[in-house]
């Protein structure tokens, strides 16, 4: 995910059925889709009309059963850990993470007004 700092890089949404969600919204967007398998069961790369992807929809379970819920927005940021301090300092919460995602990590924080977020980022 190749964007500077700051800006806004991915989206999914977690969900307990993603399989009847990830349906729903291809034929709501005219989305496709792409298996990513998990082992016991898929998550899904959802892709545009031209094949890029765009989103993921997910199981809100396994490594996911601690994600809300939402449609999450995920931010670039240069440090997960650094960021990571700043929202804990800054009456902020750890939802989720961190996990590893290529060379990268991620994690899913709560802002104090309730709101949440991924931060994607080196460690």
């Amino acid at each position: 995910m190749d964007a500077p700092n700051g800006n806004f890089v991915w989206i999914d949404l977690t969900v307990p059925d993603a399989d009847s969600i990830r349906d729903f919204y291809c034929k709501v967007a005219g989305w496709t889709w792409e298996a990513l398998s998990l082992g016991e069961y898929n998550d899904y790369m959802i892709k545009n009309a031209n094949g890029e992807p765009v989103a993921g929809i997910c199981h809100q379970r396994g490594v996911n059963q601690n994600v809300p819920p939402y449609w999450l927005n995920y931010l670039k940021v240069e440090s997960v850990n650094n960021s990571l301090d700043q929202c804990i300092n800054s009456g902020g919460k750890l939802i989720d993470g961190p996990r590893k995602m290529g060379e990268n990590t991620f994690i899913i924080i709560q802002d104090p007004a309730g709101a949440y977020v991924g931060l994607f980022g080196k460690e």
